[in-house]
């Protein structure tokens, strides 16, 4: 599916909230709404939130949620592949990709998912989309939802309350309203590209990320020997 306003819409979901969030919150119910309905039933709990609750206390959620100790991570690279090398491999070329597509990224990295979401528009090759998408999006928000499960969840306590001796973000009674729109926006990626050829694997194969990876035996979309990087040749079968 070559649709990616979707994307664009989610981007400043998982920005730092600003004083236009309530508006871009409901734009993208609304959009959900009427094209993605089951992603905007995933969409509706984090939304009603929005709705009713003071800016200062999504503020104060968000950063509970990325940053101070996070739940999960925004940068995409991180959360697939840790701190293994291959994480700066990744981000390199990520970076080379957002130069290439004159895509401002801010004091944020180059893989983060809100700089990912805003690079989908710009990007002109499709096989390349579907790639970072399938290959990275998709894995990595699984990786981030899985985060927010009630055993992982209770075990970063305990660990946090040991190692830090307080924890700031305990048992909220509504949950984490970010679980509902990292949800919302697998859901728009998988709906968006069901009919895929490329494979999902939960264990990262030799070769699985070739086209964000340099030295990976196979014709990389970032390779240094190719002056049209955003063109993607024939990706290895798996």
């Amino acid at each position: 599916m070559n649709n990616i306003q979707p994307y664009s819409l989610f981007a400043p979901i998982f920005a730092y909230p600003s004083e236009t969030y309530k508006r871009e919150v409901d734009n993208l119910q609304t959009f959900l709404n009427k094209y993605y309905p089951l992603a905007a039933q995933c969409f509706q709990p984090f939304s009603d939130y929005v709705a009713s609750n003071p800016l200062e206390q999504i503020e104060e959620v968000y950063t509970k949620t990325f940053h101070i100790q996070a739940v999960c991570y925004l940068d995409l690279g991180y959360v697939i592949f840790g701190e293994d090398y291959k994480r700066g491999e990744f981000l390199v070329n990520m970076k080379h990709e957002q130069d290439l597509a004159e895509n401002d990224c801010g004091n944020d990295l180059a893989d983060n998912l809100v700089n990912v979401l805003t690079l989908l528009p710009k990007l002109k090759d499709q096989a390349f989309k579907e790639e970072l998408i399938v290959r990275i999006l998709i894995p990595a928000l699984e990786k981030m939802l899985a985060e927010f499960k009630s055993s992982k969840m209770d075990l970063r306590e305990k660990v946090l309350k040991k190692v830090q001796k307080v924890v700031i973000q305990q048992g909220l009674p509504f949950g984490n309203i970010f679980q509902s729109a990292l949800s919302a926006l697998l859901e728009v990626c998988k709906t968006a590209y069901s009919s895929t050829t490329l494979k999902a694997y939960t264990q990262v194969p030799e070769g699985y990320y070739g086209n964000f990876l340099s030295g990976c035996g196979i014709s990389c979309s970032t390779s240094s020997n190719t002056t049209n990087t955003n063109t993607t040749s024939t990706i290895k079968t798996l």
